[in-house]
């Protein structure tokens, strides 16, 4: 496992982003950990973020041409993604998101930034149901650009109602990849590797077994 994964999940336990215990999801299902980047809610916070999104764009092997973030979590992210490109990999990439309302003024349109060409990476925080995504492509194809990729920041690798994880959804779908900052199993090898967690280890593999996806 890469370090900054190792970092990341860190602070995000630090920041109580990753969370352990019982949480009730979307789907019903009582999941052993909770995560929610809404919760990296400072300015330092932020920064950091986009400094583990931008490794995790190095890392991929991906070449885009523009970084777009959905509306509205996208919006930070993808923000955040393009200053750390910039400052820590001299990497200047043009970006852009999109309002949830169509503008009549101004400049008028749905979109806020630099103009969408060639290939486009779609950033977002987690995929569950993948409306976000469907919505984004849509957008993306408008513009007569092409959707390359997805990055998102946990990948909870859990199968959804039709037996495929959400992510292998949106690739079986869209034809295009899906990459993450961390994945569940990330989190497993983090907890495998660290005694005081081994609680937690016990209860999220007994929930893997049950719901997780190979």
């Amino acid at each position: 496992m890469h370090n900054y994964k190792k970092e990341f999940i860190t602070y995000a336990i630090e920041h109580k982003v990753l969370r352990f215990g019982e949480f009730k999801l979307k789907s019903g299902r009582i999941s052993p950990y909770f995560f929610n980047t809404g919760l990296f809610n400072f300015g330092s916070q932020l920064s950091k973020l986009g400094q583990f999104y931008a490794q995790a764009y190095q890392q991929c092997g991906v070449q885009a041409d523009v970084l777009y973030g959905p509306a509205y979590k996208g919006i930070p992210l993808v923000s955040a993604t393009a200053i750390a490109m910039a400052e820590s990999f001299n990497h200047d990439m043009p970006f852009s998101f999109n309002r949830k309302e169509v503008k009549d003024h101004g400049e008028g349109g749905n979109l806020v930034g630099a103009p969408l060409h060639g290939n486009v990476m779609i950033l977002d925080d987690v995929i569950t149901a993948g409306t976000s995504v469907r919505e984004s492509v849509n957008i993306i194809k408008s513009m007569g650009a092409q959707p390359c990729g997805v990055l998102i920041s946990l990948d909870r690798q859990e199968k959804g109602q039709k037996g495929l994880s959400a992510t292998d959804e949106i690739t079986d779908t869209f034809k295009i990849p899906v990459h993450s900052v961390i994945s569940l199993n990330d989190i497993v090898l983090f907890l495998m590797s660290n005694d005081e967690y081994s609680s937690q280890l016990a209860t999220i593999e007994r929930y893997q077994e049950k719901h997780g996806c190979a």
